[in-house]
């Protein structure tokens, strides 16, 4: 009689267990135990954890998690599976964003605003940053846009300056995920768009040297003129309404 490649496992997790080493799982067939899990987490999961999962080698859940990949993409599927941010994951595809977003956002509100996104940018390339520093290249005040990204999961403390003992904030895993990539090292140049960052924010240093917001989160002082005052202050929190 034939063994089947699942029937051959079955036996060794069998044997393994008169040794006391039997897992904790039934074992089944890896393909569809790894869609099944995969179906319910709720954050990317890496193949020694799915390999926990569903007993199986963790070489054989990597290649397996890889063909289904390329087997949803030749199928046309309206869903993908992706490793990002070190784990695996099912996204639906790009092409069908328009679809989800109404369905997703439909009654919904507090999309972030454009300036929690232009303040996430600033946090992902000059991270880790203080919030007076993130405040100074903006040139307005982001304590509520600062929370709103927080609470969001997006930016997380990253310790104190030396220096001044101000807070640092860097962005999180979350964010990788997000965006639809694996590290910061992923996100694109900005030299082909934008002049160089240091000068940059050494001549709005210069154009704000006229007044002073006085002392900011941990004793940092940043120069300027008081962004509570006039258009740049963004009392939003950084979400929009529905």
């Amino acid at each position: 009689m034939t063994v089947t490649d699942s029937e051959a496992h079955t036996e060794d997790v069998g044997a393994a267990s008169d040794e006391g080493e039997m897992l904790a799982v039934p074992v089944a067939d890896l393909r569809p135990s790894l869609e099944a899990v995969l179906m319910v987490a709720d954050q990317p999961l890496d193949a020694v954890s799915l390999a926990t999962a569903v007993g199986y080698p963790v070489d054989e859940v990597s290649a397996a998690l890889t063909e289904l990949a390329s087997e949803y993409t030749e199928q046309g599927r309206g869903f993908e599976l992706r490793n990002v941010a070190g784990g695996w994951r099912y996204y639906t595809r790009e092409e069908y964003a328009a679809v989800v977003e109404g369905f997703v956002l439909e009654g919904q509100q507090a999309r972030l605003t454009q300036a929690a996104l232009e303040t996430l940018a600033v946090v992902a390339y000059k991270q880790p940053v203080s919030r007076a520093r993130v405040s100074a290249i903006r040139g307005v005040n982001v304590d509520g846009v600062m929370r709103t990204l927080l609470s969001r999961g997006l930016v997380e403390e990253a310790g104190q300056d030396h220096e001044t003992g101000a807070n640092l904030f860097r962005t999180t895993g979350f964010f990788l995920e997000r965006i639809g990539v694996t590290s910061i090292e992923d996100l694109p140049e900005l030299a082909p768009y934008l002049p160089d960052m240091d000068d940059f924010d050494d001549e709005l240093l210069a154009e704000m040297s006229g007044g002073s917001t006085g002392p900011a989160e941990g004793g940092e002082s940043m120069p300027g003129p008081a962004p509570h005052n006039g258009p740049g202050t963004e009392p939003d929190g950084g979400t929009e309404p529905s």
